[in-house]
Parts: structure tokens; sequence; C-alpha cells
């Protein structure tokens, strides 16, 4: 087993990967940025070092974080989820340099971080794929070429990203020449390659992703699915362990083909495959692949048990997997809202700023993720998340309910957050029958079903200085 683990991330999946180090005994090394002096990463570690500069690319810089582990005697980094997770070339640099990375290898890391070339190897393993371009169309010509073949509606998706940045819709020939240009932009900005592929357009489908996980030594078991069709942007907001809306049998049918994929191209650690599913015809197909920690591991972790975070330590240090599938059982729903730092009302614009007041849930079934507290300011410069709360119940009724309590429950001052809004969804009965797909929330907002209001920058003052004044007048002070 590792002596001491560098974890190369930021926030509360920084946290929760120090936390399992230290279960296991492992020591742990933290490294920040000059706006996360502050950060709650950088107190819970054995030892924390600035890397100073620019805040972004302070956790991008690999080189710098690769030499520091040697420097400071790490013998692994765990890279987490978002900057370096999927970069072939960091963990190329780490195994060069006699540092273990924590996840899959770089040349798995390379393949499914192409999404086409993910597409085609999948397929070869014999999942079913949207049907769409075998190949980056870098044209609007070639572009129209792949949609006489296919039709319309398409989607047209970045062909190294992901995270809803360069895709867009097409409905018709008409559109496609604006919707490329404007997708090939993006791509550029964020991914530095424009490329973009083309595939049919899935009306309304569920978005049910695969939680799986190999050794070394051939071994592979599948954790369950997640559903995580309830989005904003193409970006989850809210994801469910099983998914309270598919049928058993194509539930099997799918965990089974994922298995047998992932075993046949020999992948290790953890990763999920990420599906379209249309429950009207039966039919899903793969889309992508994320060769990391995924954000809502958490869920996948409260119905089976199971420790993803310590088993990818463990499968990265040489040891087998501790279990067969048969060894895996499943017990009731969870459910994970990511806690974000964003105004819902103003198209989820991101808010940084600081947090006046921070009381989180607890109880029975809930565990909440979080990298702030009451002061903490949080920066422009990153993601919006600032929690991640799961809640458990042995039932999907029970799940339901026990989240309403929790959401009701907590309270986050100074910025606004997007709890309002999920306050509302889990009391829509749509959602209690698990009826909704990836655009759920879109025609919901449209609709203007939801009404809640975001909560004020400031603590209510009156109502403290009223319970101020009541407890004062009960004891005569």
């Amino acid at each position: 087993m590792f002596k001491k683990v560098l974890v190369a991330n930021r926030g509360e999946v920084a946290v929760r990967i120090i936390r399992a180090c230290k279960e296991l005994g492992i020591k742990t090394v933290a490294v920040y940025s000059e706006a996360d002096v502050r950060s709650l990463h950088v107190k819970k570690a054995d030892e924390a070092y600035l890397i100073p500069g620019d805040p972004v690319r302070a956790y991008l810089d690999y080189v710098k974080i690769v030499d520091l582990a040697k420097q400071v005697g790490a013998d692994a980094i765990h890279p987490g989820y978002g900057f370096l997770a999927e970069n072939p070339e960091f963990a190329r640099y780490c195994l060069s340099q006699g540092v273990t990375f924590i996840g899959p290898t770089p040349e798995q890391i390379e393949t499914f971080g192409d999404k086409v070339k993910a597409k085609k190897v999948m397929s070869e393993a014999g999942l079913p794929t949207v049907p769409g371009s075998d190949e980056p169309v870098k044209s609007v010509e070639e572009a129209k070429a792949v949609a006489k073949e296919i039709g319309y509606p398409l989607m047209l998706k970045a062909a190294y990203g992901g995270g809803g940045r360069g895709m867009r819709v097409v409905r018709s020939e008409e559109e496609l020449g604006k919707a490329f240009e404007s997708a090939y932009r993006e791509a550029e900005t964020f991914f530095g390659k424009g490329d973009l592929f083309i595939e049919k357009y899935v009306e309304n489908p569920k978005h049910i992703e695969v939680q799986i996980i190999g050794d070394k030594y051939g071994n592979v078991i599948h954790l369950g699915e997640r559903d995580c069709s309830i989005q904003r942007r193409h970006q989850k907001l809210i994801e469910i362990a099983p998914s309270p809306a598919l049928p058993n049998e194509l539930r099997m049918k799918i965990l089974g083909n994922a298995v047998r994929a992932i075993t046949r191209v020999g992948y290790e650690n953890a990763g999920t495959l990420e599906f379209l599913v249309d429950l009207k015809s039966g039919e899903y197909y793969f889309i992508e692949m994320n060769t990391r920690l995924q954000v809502e591991h958490t869920v996948t972790e409260a119905v089976t048990g199971v420790d993803i975070v310590e088993l990818m330590i463990r499968i990265a240090a040489g040891e087998p997997l501790p279990y067969l599938q048969s060894d895996v059982s499943f017990r009731g729903y969870a459910i994970e809202f990511r806690i974000n730092a964003e105004d819902p009302k103003k198209n989820f614009a991101p808010a940084p700023g600081k947090i006046t007041s921070y009381y989180s849930p607890g109880g029975p079934g809930v565990r909440i993720d979080a990298s702030v507290y009451k002061d903490y300011i949080i920066p422009p410069y990153y993601d919006s998340m600032i929690a991640k709360m799961t809640v458990w119940g042995p039932d999907w009724a029970k799940t339901v309910a026990r989240s309403r309590r929790a959401l009701d429950e907590f309270l986050v001052r100074g910025v606004p957050t997007n709890i309002p809004l999920y306050r509302e969804i889990v009391r829509d009965p749509d959602f209690l029958k698990g009826d909704f797909g990836v655009k759920f929330l879109e025609e919901k907002l449209k609709s203007g079903e939801y009404d809640f209001e975001i909560e004020g920058e400031k603590p209510r003052e009156d109502l403290v200085l009223a319970i101020s004044a009541a407890i004062a007048a009960h004891y005569g002070l």
C-alpha cells in the first residue's frame, strides 16, 4: 500500500480523497492555489503546498505537481475529477517519474477521451451506439453529408471535451451552418480543438450511466446504474441510484453488456459508461465513457456500501478486486443534489462571494460532501459546485420524502444557490413517479410550473431580532 498520496485537486473531491486515504492509514499531501488558501482540503491534509501564480493554472501544471510529489515523498497521485483527471499526458508523466497514477492507463484515458474513438471501440466491443459520424467533421460541407445519411434532428458534439461545451441540437439543414460555426468556436476555445462529431439526436431520453471497476488482472464488476437525466445545459444537477423508472429487464441488459464490453478492452480502475435510453422503444445507445471518479459516485456508494475511492487506491496499488459480482448487493435508493452557488432565476449564472451563514442538514440517511463553511469566500475561478447532499432511503418514496426534509433544513446565505429549485423538484408529482428525461428541467422552467424565490443574500435579521426579543422577554432580560 502507498505511504503517501498527493491529491491533485481542490474542494470537496480533495476532501473526499483525503478521508479515504486516512482510513487506509495513508499520509496525504494537498496542493492549493493562492485563491484556495482558506480551502478545507488544505486544512484536512497532513501536508499542503502552495502553487503560486494563476489560480486555474495551479491545478493544471502537472510537471510542477509531479515534481512536488517526488520532493515530498508521495508515491502516488489521485487526480479526482476535472482539471487533470482525464489528461493522458499527466498520467504518462507520473509513470515516467516513478509516481503511481491512481486511475486507468494513459492509453485508456487517451482512447476514451476521444469520443469518436471511444464510440468505435465500444461498438466493436458489442455496445449499440447512436448513428453518426465515424470520424470528427471539420467543415459544414462534411456535416451536411453526414446529416443526409442519418437525418434530422441531429447533435453536434465536441470531439475532445464535455460538460455541454461545443454541443448544439440542429433540427434542419438551414440551422446547420450557423450551429456548426458556433459549436466549433466554443470547442476550440475550451478544449484547444474545434473538431466536432455528429450523431442522431434522441428526443428526451433518459441519461443512464453504469459504474464499473476493473483491476489489473482482468476482473471487472459493475456497481449498478445511475439516472442523471435532470440536467441544465447538458450538465447534471440531480443523480439517482438506481433509476426509479428503468425496467429491470432492460437494466440487466445494459449492465451485463457494459461489463462484457469493458472486460474485452481490458480496462483498469474506476470508469463510467454513459448511455441514452429511450424507454418507449427500449433502445439504448452508448455515448461516452469517463475514465475517472464521477461527482455522483456517492449515490452508488450509498446503495452498495462500496467505497469507490478506496477501491481505486487499492487497485492502483496492485490489489485484486475484493468482490465478485455476486458479492455486490443493492439496497434502497439514493439521490445526490449538487449544491451550486448560482442563480436559477438568472439562467444559472455562477455567483461567487462570501457565505454569511451555513447550516447543513443531518439525520438518518443524509450525507454531506462539502468544502465550504461560514465566512468562506467562494472564488470566481472554479466550478460553481460548493457541496453535495446525498440522501438514502429504503424505497423510492421514503428517499424523496427524506430529501424534502433535508433540503428544507439546508441553509446557505450570502450567495444564491439552487436549493430552492430542488425543493420544488422533490415536490413534483412527475419526479415522484420517476417520469423525467433529459428535457425535464428545461420544460418545467419554461412552463413556469415551479414557483420559488432565491433566498436572500443576507440572514433574516428581522427574524433573528424577533427570536432574540422573545427569549429576552421569557427570561426577563
